[in-house]
């Protein structure tokens, strides 16, 4: 099976008229009732800036047009990696995290003396009660499609793209143990499973992702994401920070115990990835591969995750390996949607972009 490609990628979110004009890690989903939403991290200076803020764009004609990016969180810190999760009816859960002022003020630090000052003073503003309050990985939920949203809750893991809903109604999350950078003991990530309530924000811890070696050495993994089989088990792909490349993992008992993560993709094969589970049947894992020339690509398998067809690329970029973060979902007539972020010109900012296309028979 091949990808056809469908039109020629667009832009769907961006801000050209201002200099808060980077976007990034999108994540997009269909509702019940046939509108697409994208969410992102937008507004912002740069790939670590203090200004950026989670924000959703709509869809009501399948992808052909998306209405300007909306916010939806928006603390004193950096709001990062925009997840998005659909669940009953016309439910919708938006998550985020953000980093400490510290994190900020270090990066800044290579900046030039302009933007520099601009971002101290920013961050000068921000009261030590402001961080402590909004720190964290956090989440908002919807129960109209996303037309208001309640109260922000925290949560102790993240995940670029966000929970899911399983065939049970329940939605569960599997993230990296939420970390802040200001903590005294050593920074090591791990990846656990929680059940998310819908009615309150609780979250009940459910399980732990075995730890990955490689040599000897542990890796430390992060920003997974996770997808229901039709036998109800789950399969997971995972980062490894330090080879930029994905692993698999399988929990038979809705996430209370895993298999040790084995390896999919060679070092620095690509990351982090997002599966859709195709209404033929197959899974469909996309992810970034970070190496010139930079491209979106999409991995296949037709028997529920034991083997992948690796390596189809969706998206050419050839300008900056600042690219990446793709979600996908599927339109009406089984074709596909892909969401990424990239840049379109070498000195300019990342922007969110689509591209439609279609599984096709060889």
């Amino acid at each position: 099976m091949k990808i056809e490609l469908i039109g020629k990628p667009e832009i769907i979110m961006s801000n050209p008229y201002s200099k808060h004009n980077y976007f990034g890690w999108p994540s997009v989903i269909s509702q019940k009732d046939g509108k697409i939403i994208a969410g992102a991290s937008g507004f912002r200076l740069g790939h670590v800036c203090p200004f950026g803020k989670g924000v959703i764009s709509y869809s009501c004609d399948n992808g052909n047009t998306f209405t300007p990016p909306v916010v939806v969180i928006d603390s004193v810190l950096d709001d990062r990696d925009v997840g998005l999760c659909s669940f009953g009816e016309k439910g919708l859960i938006v998550t985020s995290f953000n980093n400490t002022r510290k994190m900020q003020r270090h990066h800044a630090a290579d900046e030039n003396e302009i933007r520099k000052n601009y971002t101290y003073s920013y961050l000068d503003s921000i009261t030590d009660s402001e961080e402590e309050s909004a720190i964290g990985s956090v989440f908002r939920i919807s129960y109209d499609g996303g037309n208001t949203f309640g109260k922000i809750y925290k949560s102790p893991i993240t995940s670029p793209h966000g929970p899911i809903e399983l065939t049970d109604s329940t939605v569960l999350w599997v993230g990296s143990v939420y970390n802040n950078e200001n903590n005294v003991e050593v920074f090591q990530e791990y990846i656990d499973a929680y059940m998310l309530d819908t009615n309150n924000g609780e979250m009940k811890y459910v399980g732990r992702i075995p730890d990955i070696y490689e040599d000897g050495k542990r890796l430390n993994p992060c920003e997974p994401y996770a997808v229901e089989l039709p036998d109800g088990s789950l399969l997971c792909h995972i980062r490894t920070e330090e080879t930029f490349t994905t692993y698999q993992s399988v929990s038979y008992d809705k996430g209370r115990s895993w298999s040790v993560p084995e390896r999919v993709l060679d070092d620095f094969g690509g990351a982090p990835c997002h599966i859709l589970r195709h209404s033929s049947g197959v899974l469909i894992s996309a992810y970034g591969y970070r190496k010139e020339p930079y491209e979106i690509r999409i991995m296949l398998s037709f028997d529920n995750g034991r083997s992948w067809d690796k390596d189809k690329t969706l998206y050419v970029n050839g300008i900056s390996g600042d690219i990446g973060y793709p979600a996908t979902t599927e339109l009406p007539d089984g074709s596909l949607l892909t969401v990424f972020y990239a840049k379109t010109q070498k000195d300019g900012p990342c922007v969110i972009m689509k591209q439609n296309w279609r599984l096709k028979a060889l």
